[in-house]
């Protein structure tokens, strides 16, 4: 008698209809899965995109398919109108869910065939820098449409939402306002993105903080400074200010020490000096160093060394190196032709007295 009564309800067909539609997609989406996973393993980026789109498509494939059992059934049946309404918003929740998943996993295999752990990785932060940037733009619209989506289901919403703009206009205007920041770093994410005047990992020099730039998103830059502190500086930055890119074109760089001697140091000992100081030196790479006079002074003469590395950091540690092989060179060796004050004495020849200390 029970038995008859759950045969006779009016859901009954339609429930069954909806069982063997669960198990039908879940069957689909497990046989397509795999199917789909052995045909993209020999192409990095379509296997990345199916393996990060496999749980969120577990999800979809049923629910397609329960959308046409509930499209199917009687109008009249009770409550059809919100079932129908309930499985369109998950849909939707789903297949956006979906989309953002495919395009991180697009993102994920772009960058797993160019990786940046190499010695010449130029090439490979130019790609990331463009995907990485590129990708999350592309997320957010995806949300911000699936959003929106939602919303349109919703017959009230889209009523309140047209009366707002029709009786207040400024309404209108204070949204343009507020989401005018979110609309410019946008873009100038995108113009990041394809003119790349800064890339994951380059040096820069930003309001007086050398660092490296550790991470970009959709809306803002993550610069390491080298102390570990952390700099956070909004895309539009980059496009409306000036900045330092010490890696734009190589990450080689030449580094520079600048130093005072007295007028009657020798330059020749300083310059056998430095050839091998910066011989010795696993930082330099070999390409080029030299030592000149850069400047003088009405006490002393102003003495500037150039030397290249491979990188900023190398390039940093060199400069430090030389400068105090130089300083202890001259304290050994020619100490009476570090910076001193000169006075006139009262004899014919000039006094050296070291009264103050030239800047080092």
């Amino acid at each position: 008698m029970n038995m008859a009564i759950v045969v006779g309800h009016p859901w009954f067909g339609t429930a069954m209809g909806a069982v063997a539609a669960i198990l039908l997609g879940l069957l689909a989406h497990r046989l397509g899965g795999l199917l789909l996973l052995r045909m993209t393993r020999h192409t990095p980026v379509l296997h990345a995109m199916v393996v990060k789109a496999r749980v969120p498509a577990k999800v979809v494939v049923p629910l397609f398919l329960l959308q046409t059992t509930w499209q199917a059934a009687p109008d009249d049946l009770a409550w059809i109108n919100s079932v129908r309404h309930l499985n369109g918003l998950l849909m939707i929740v789903s297949v956006t869910w979906l989309l953002v998943r495919i395009i991180a996993g697009f993102a994920q295999g772009v960058l797993d065939q160019h990786p940046v752990n190499v010695a010449d990785n130029m090439g490979a932060r130019r790609i990331h820098t463009q995907t990485r940037v590129i990708s999350r733009i592309a997320m957010t619209l995806v949300i911000v449409i699936g959003a929106a989506m939602l919303l349109m289901t919703f017959p009230g919403a889209r009523q309140v939402g047209a009366s707002l703009l029709a009786s207040a206009g400024v309404v209108g205007l204070i949204a343009g306002f507020a989401a005018k920041p979110v609309f410019s770093n946008m873009i100038a994410g995108l113009q990041l993105a394809l003119t790349q005047p800064l890339r994951l990992d380059d040096v820069l020099i930003v309001e007086g903080e050398w660092g490296r730039v550790e991470e970009i998103t959709s809306t803002y830059v993550v610069l390491q400074i080298w102390d570990e502190r952390r700099l956070i500086i909004p895309l539009q930055y980059f496009i409306e200010k000036p900045f330092q890119n010490w890696t734009r074109n190589s990450a080689q760089i030449m580094g520079s020490v600048f130093f005072h001697v007295d007028y009657g140091m020798p330059l020749a000992p300083l310059r056998e000096a430095l050839t091998r100081i910066v011989h010795a030196r696993p930082e330099w790479d070999g390409r080029f160093f030299n030592l000149v006079v850069s400047d003088t002074t009405d006490k002393t003469m102003q003495l500037r060394v150039l030397c290249t590395a491979a990188s900023s950091g190398l390039a940093w540690d060199l400069r430090c190196a030389v400068r105090e092989a130089l300083i202890d060179f001259m304290q050994r060796e020619y100490p009476q032709f570090l910076p001193r004050l000169r006075i006139e004495g009262d004899g014919d020849r000039p006094a050296m007295q070291p009264v103050q200390s030239g800047p080092a």
